[in-house]
């Protein structure tokens, strides 16, 4: 019988994804399949990590992104622009890949 992950007072799993510590060992996964030196079947056990944690960290990215979208009212902002014109323009048109 599998239980549930307890959540911690914030409301976010106790068992939250690091992602310094998850995207620094990605890279280290990534270097050392690069490196081709692995054997076959530790370059698959490693692969099979290293997609593990990519979707961990796609998972907290996107729960991130959910808890920004809430605290700024469901509305995402540039805040890389200062340009209050630039940052409307990117609002009215969001397929407009030259203002990002």
């Amino acid at each position: 019988m599998n239980k549930p992950r307890q959540k911690s007072r914030q409301g976010t799993p106790a068992q939250a994804v690091d992602l310094e510590k998850s995207l620094a060992e990605l890279e280290s996964i990534v270097e050392q399949l690069e490196s081709g030196e692995l054997p076959l079947d530790k370059s698959l056990t490693e692969f099979e990590r290293g997609v593990r944690l990519s979707r961990e960290c796609q998972g907290a990215l996107k729960e991130a992104e959910q808890r920004v979208q809430v605290l700024m009212g469901g509305e995402l902002r540039d805040f890389a622009s200062d340009d209050p014109e630039a940052a409307e323009a990117a609002e009215e048109d969001p397929e407009d890949e030259d203002l990002r």
